[in-house]
Order: C-alpha cells, then sequence, then structure tokens
C-alpha cells in the first residue's frame, strides 16, 4: 500500500472506540445539539449523586482465554448462597415457590428460549403459546384482555397509572396502601412526566387504608387514579379494598390494584370489587428467584375501547386468516403501540418479558383451579401458622392483630437488638430473612415450599438471638 492509499484510508474523524460509530465527537456533538443537551452528562441528572460512582470501574485485568474466564466466573458464582441451599424466609416481591420440573422443559424448548419477539421465522408458536397465557390470566383475574408481559410489577404499576391518568387526563395520583420502598421509588420514578404522586398513610392498627385520610386526599380533587395493593407490601389482605373503590368512583378517579396472582385461588379478584385496572408481577407463577427475579409485569382490564386503546403494550388475539373459517394468533390493535407510533407512542415498549409469559402458561395450565386453590389455601394457613408462632417468641411482637397476611408479615423486636443485627445473626445460622423495615421492625415471608418444622425452627433460632 502506498503513502497516497494509507492517507485515502483514514478516518475523517478520530474514532475512540472501534465498535461504538456513535463515539466519534463530531457524531456525538450532532446528536446532542439534535436533542438540546450541553453534554451526556445531562441524561444522568435524575440519579441521586449519593449513588453515583465518580471513578472508572475497577475491573481486573484482562482475561486471555476462555478457561480462565470459566474460572474466574465458577470462582464468583461459587460464592452465592442460593435459597435452596440455605433456609430462606425472604419475599417481599421476589417468592421461593415450587417451579414444576416440565415449565423449565417447556420454556428451554429452541423455539421459545430463542425466539426474539414471535416473528415468522419461528412458525408464530410463540404467539399462540402468550394467547393461551393471556387467557388463563384474564380467566384468573376474571376479566377479559391482558397484555404480553412487561419487564416486571413495577413498571406494570407505573404503566398502569399513567394509563388511568391518560384515560381521566388528570394528574395527581393517589397510594392508599401500603407499598414496598423500591416499588414507589419506580412509580414515582416512571410516572414523574405526568403525575404526582400522594401517599397516604395505613392505619397503624389494620395496617389498611385509612379510608378517612384517602377521602381528605382525594377532596383536592383532579385524581387520576387511586392505588392499593392486595396484598399490600406488608402482606395485609386488606378489608377495605372495596370501599376504595367507592371512594375513587365517586371523585371521578380510576381504582388501580395491584395483585399477587397466587393469591387469586383463594383471594377474589381485585374486578369483583371495582378495579378498573389490574396489575402485578408473574413471578410466583413458575419463574425462579434467580438471585432477584425472574419479573415480569401483567396489566389487565375490562374490554373496554377507552382501556384498551391506552395499553402501550402488545396484546394477542384469534385473527381470521386469508383462508374462510380458519384463525390465527397475531397482535390487536398494533397501531396503538409505539412499534407502530415510534417516538409518537403513548409510552415506549421494548422487549418484553414473553418468555416468562410463556412459563407463568405452564404453570397455570399445570396447577388449575383446584390447585390453584389449594396453594393459596396451603400459604394462608402458613402465614397465619408462622405469625402466631413468632409472636410467642420473647421480644417480638407481630403487628395488626387479626388482620389476614398471606406470605408476607411483619415483626417488631422489642429488645435493645436491631433488626439488622438479627438478621445477620440469622444468616449465621444458615437462615435468610429478617430483612429490615425500621431499626425494630423486619419482614418474614412464608410459602407452600415451608413446613411447620421449618417455622418452628425459625422460632427457635430467633428465641435464642432475641434474649
Amino acid at each position: 500500500m502506498t503513502s497516497s492509499q494509507a492517507q485515502a484510508f483514514e478516518p475523517f474523524e478520530p474514532t475512540p472506540h472501534p465498535y461504538i460509530p456513535n463515539a466519534v465527537p463530531a457524531v456525538r456533538r450532532a446528536m446532542l445539539d439534535a436533542i438540546g443537551a450541553a453534554s451526556v452528562e445531562e441524561f444522568y441528572a435524575d440519579i441521586p449523586d449519593g449513588i453515583r460512582l465518580h471513578r472508572p470501574l475497577n475491573l481486573p485485568a484482562p482475561l486471555r482465554s476462555e478457561a480462565e474466564l470459566t474460572r474466574h466466573m465458577e470462582r464468583l458464582l461459587g460464592r452465592n448462597t442460593t435459597t435452596r441451599e440455605a433456609l430462606s424466609f425472604l419475599g417481599a416481591g421476589c417468592y421461593q415457590h415450587h417451579v414444576p420440573a416440565v415449565v423449565d422443559e417447556i420454556v428451554d424448548r429452541s423455539e421459545f428460549l430463542t425466539a426474539y419477539a414471535g416473528e415468522p421465522y419461528e412458525d408464530h408458536g410463540r404467539f399462540q403459546a402468550l394467547w393461551e397465557y393471556q387467557s388463563m390470566m384474564a380467566e384468573l383475574l376474571d376479566v377479559e384482555v391482558v397484555n404480553v408481559p412487561v419487564y416486571d410489577g413495577f413498571q406494570a404499576a407505573g404503566t398502569a397509572l399513567r394509563m388511568a391518568g391518560r384515560v381521566t387526563g388528570r394528574r395527581r395520583l393517589v397510594i392508599a396502601s401500603s407499598v414496598g420502598a423500591d416499588e414507589l421509588s419506580r412509580i414515582r420514578d416512571y410516572v414523574r412526566p405526568d403525575h404526582d404522586v400522594t401517599v397516604v398513610p395505613v392505619d397503624p392498627a389494620t395496617g389498611g387504608a385509612d379510608l378517612a385520610a384517602v377521602r381528605e386526599a382525594l377532596a383536592g380533587g383532579e385524581v387520576a387514579a387511586v392505588y392499593a395493593q392486595a396484598p399490600s407490601a406488608l402482606g395485609v389482605i386488606d378489608a377495605g379494598l372495596p370501599d376504595l373503590a367507592g371512594l375513587a368512583h365517586a371523585a371521578g378517579a380510576l381504582y388501580v390494584v395491584g395483585c399477587n396472582p397466587i393469591t387469586l385461588g383463594v383471594l377474589a379478584p381485585p374486578s369483583s370489587y371495582g378495579a378498573d385496572i389490574a396489575c402485578g408481577d408473574i413471578q410466583p407463577l413458575g419463574i425462579h428467584q434467580s438471585f432477584g427475579g425472574g419479573n415480569a409485569g401483567f396489566i389487565a382490564t375490562r374490554d373496554e375501547e377507552r382501556l384498551v386503546a391506552e395499553y402501550p403494550s402488545r396484546l394477542f388475539g384469534l385473527v381470521p386468516t386469508e383462508v374462510e373459517g380458519e384463525y390465527g394468533f397475531g397482535d390487536v390493535a398494533y397501531e396503538r403501540t409505539s412499534f407502530a407510533q415510534r417516538e409518537e407512542g403513548k409510552e415506549w415498549v421494548g422487549t418484553a418479558a414473553a418468555l416468562h409469559g410463556i412459563g407463568a402458561g405452564v404453570y397455570l395450565a399445570l396447577m388449575g383451579p383446584q390447585g390453584m386453590r389449594d396453594i393459596g389455601d396451603t400459604i394462608l394457613r402458613l402465614t397465619a401458622y408462622a405469625r402466631t408462632r413468632l409472636a410467642q417468641v420473647p421480644g417480638i411482637e407481630v403487628p395488626f392483630g387479626d388482620t389476614p397476611h398471606f406470605a408476607d408479615f411483619t415483626v417488631r423486636y422489642t429488645g435493645s437488638r436491631s433488626a439488622a443485627e438479627i438478621r445477620t445473626d440469622l444468616r449465621g445460622h444458615g437462615i435468610f430473612g429478617g430483612v429490615p423495615t425500621g431499626e425494630r421492625t423486619a419482614a418474614f415471608c412464608v410459602t407452600e415450599v415451608h413446613t411447620k418444622a421449618d417455622i418452628d425452627l425459625l422460632a427457635a433460632t430467633l428465641e435464642e438471638i432475641v434474649k
């Protein structure tokens, strides 16, 4: 190659990274100018300074072979302790349930596991599998319309509330039941461009909604939605949920209820007590914990045009084909999605957690109505026993009296030791649980995988630690 040829191949602008063309300074500057930003740093302005790193990542030296990389990753993963190896009472949104082997067998099939979004190259079998999932979820929730899963239950809640805002044209949102700190943070962040969030403290005696306080919050007017959870983040099954529907509708707001779908074999679905939109996470339905989830979010409504038109996510349904009398599976009202409208869409929707929807569909098909009743009843009974048993431990109180709980529940330590110290000691005994929710309060959880002996062991260990 001559020097003149080499000069001809020199890039017009220096390229800092060989695989990221937008890293070219001139290209980056043009992109920033197009959106009116002075620097990339403006995109991170919403991230609190306290969790910013402010230094380069502390990465190890490059590994030069696949064998070295494999050994390195195995060492890292070997430091984990799974909830199968330890006795775990962790919950609060990511639950330990039994996952039947056939669920993994089906979702690991190549036509599901490696398919991207149900395009023709995999024969639309994924469309049918997700339609079956939606149908079973609709039956469980007693509604007509359920979406293809979004990323997680937190996003589903945020999206459901924004849907309510678009329907009503109002700005304020009222949170009427206890919501976990992580979910509340996600909701605030997701709805912030369009909505203001008012959190109403719960009744300290029951852990349920304070109806008088909710009524007062609604008096300010312009409320788009009232949001409650069933069960709440405290595990409380709130008898006031139907009353919240009446308050919301009287104020011209929609009623949005986040629910744990595995409760619906024994608890009434939100639609039965006035919810306009139900949402939640399908992780309990045959999805492994995977060190924090395995999560996918559902949104469910009646078949009303004003509600269906506001779904930003995909909906699959039965559609006629070119052959008379023949039907196939495909998108419903595709034109309302961001796939069709791009930047003009109501919300951006990207790759969903559709594979988890297929797994949840397999789980529901295996369980059937009787199985869902049995597992719900088992968890209710175990939760009641765990609360009663831990209340017998000196130095522990179980708040909210006789209010029924499902899976999650709170304990209060009355001694001098903090909840964080007690959790650390539990881990030393090979038990996960007692996640601090305050200086002297902690959250525990039981599901169908626990036995009476497991709960008795927890109580005995706590008795030794607390005293």
